[in-house]
């Protein structure tokens, strides 16, 4: 095939192989590049002792249907499982105690009263001001920070105990500089539409959720990889500049192409974009990213002397020494570890402490036992570890986000054969990935056949 016909993918995250997977499968030539040596970015699975781990995302959100659709289609649909809802209890850590998030809320948003009344998570103050949100009346309002939003609907301790630890645990990010639009696109939504967020859950026609809330593979979502990228031409080389034209420069020297997808983070992106259109990648340098780190523990039962908190538990910034979250993986996924073992994955980083990625693999330990005998009373060993860095990995849609992913969608659809995917622009999951990498594919499928 001619290189104005060949696609070059520079990235070999779930996003990039999802188009190299679909561009194959209707015989187009596509060559991904990825500079690391294994495939998969921040999706990452390990095996101990018939234990298995995933160290970057352990599943996704049932109610977004790609990831599902993909994996069915790879064939591997026999080996989806869902998480434990049965066991799922969510821990918030407040003033030294683990107090169990109530029944039926949807992120901050209470679905049920009864069970926020009877809570010992949020003070009869903080419930009154709850209380007092289910009468507020629809009114334009222009996207804000998420503080403000939650601060604005509920007050401040529910914005410290409760939105907060839960966006820390999917963005790392800072409530003060991210978009509520963006972020909080339903809400946003449901603020303009009913005014109360409360009234507007607890009155929603929406069908309730089938099945588990969050699926995974069974031997863990690497298998997901394996499956996308068998049969590709995978080179371990990095995109080192892009020309219009299209060409191509790696370690191994130039090569042409008739479209390009660029699936790594903004930054990268934007650096390689600046010859073409410098404020295309003024823009995408522009989106900022968080890094973090993810150590699992692995406990013999016997052995297991705390506090065991559901699927885990969220330590606030306000009561957040370095630890911010902990997951009890065996008793949120089945399959996870034999009976005699514990599987415990700690959460450090975000953007308030990128210096953890510094930190050596014994002193992590050393801390995350500190911080789990703190909060869970555990003393016992650990018989193994197993520690990730993800450097600069998740993208945080801060203020201003929205606008700033259509201008950057703009100017990258006046570069013809030019295509962009990751998680830097409307959704930073698994599913929201593999869509942005399918539309690429899409798109170029049509393009050459038309």
């Amino acid at each position: 095939m001619t290189g104005s016909k060949r696609v070059v993918i520079a990235g070999g995250g779930v996003s990039g192989l999802a188009a190299a997977y679909d561009l194959k499968r209707a015989g187009i030539e596509c060559v991904v590049f990825e500079k690391r040596p294994r495939l998969g970015g921040v999706i990452e699975t390990r095996h101990w002792e018939n234990c298995t781990f995933d160290n970057g995302p352990d599943g996704f959100l049932s109610q977004k249907p790609e990831a599902l659709a993909l994996i069915e289609e790879l064939g591997l649909g026999a080996e989806v499982i869902g998480s434990n809802d049965s066991q799922r209890t969510t821990y918030i850590l407040k003033q030294g105690r683990l107090l169990a998030l109530p029944e039926g809320m949807t992120m901050m948003v209470p679905s049920k009263l009864l069970p926020v009344l009877r809570s010992p998570l949020l003070s009869w103050a903080a419930k009154f001001r709850m209380g007092a949100e289910l009468f507020r009346r629809p009114r334009p309002c222009a996207d804000r920070s998420v503080a403000d939003f939650v601060r604005d609907h509920f007050g401040q301790e529910t914005l410290d105990y409760l939105a907060e630890p839960l966006l820390s645990g999917v963005y790392g990010g800072d409530p003060s500089r991210m978009s509520a639009a963006s972020v909080l696109p339903r809400f946003f939504e449901m603020e303009a539409s009913r005014g109360s967020l409360a009234r507007a859950v607890m009155c929603s026609k929406r069908p309730p959720a089938e099945g588990p809330l969050f699926r995974t593979l069974k031997g863990g979502l690497s298998a997901m990889v394996e499956a996308l990228s068998r049969g590709l031409d995978v080179r371990h080389e990095e995109v080192q500049a892009v020309e219009r034209g299209f060409r191509v420069r790696t370690g191994g020297g130039w090569i042409e192409a008739g479209h390009v997808i660029l699936a790594g983070p903004a930054w990268s992106v934007g650096d390689l974009l600046g010859g073409i259109d410098p404020e295309l990648a003024r823009l995408l340098k522009a989106v900022p990213y968080s890094s973090s780190l993810t150590l699992t523990l692995v406990y013999r039962d016997s052995d297991f002397d705390g506090i065991r908190a559901g699927f885990g538990f969220l330590v606030p910034k306000r009561e957040r020494r370095r630890l911010a979250a902990a997951t009890f993986v065996g008793t949120k996924f089945p399959f996870r570890a034999p009976a005699d073992r514990v599987l415990l994955r700690c959460f450090f980083g975000g953007v308030e402490d990128e210096a953890i990625l510094g930190e050596s693999d014994e002193s992590i330990v050393e801390m995350a036992r500190g911080e789990l005998k703190r909060i869970l009373g555990l003393t016992a060993p650990p018989l193994h570890h197993a520690i990730s860095r993800w450097p600069l990995a998740m993208a945080q849609y801060t203020l201003g986000h929205l606008g700033r992913v259509a201008e950057i969608q703009r100017r990258a659809a006046e570069i013809e054969g030019l295509h962009l995917a990751g998680n830097a622009y409307e959704g930073v999951g698994i599913p929201d990935c593999i869509r942005t990498g399918r539309a690429a594919a899409r798109a170029i499928i049509s393009k050459i056949r038309a």
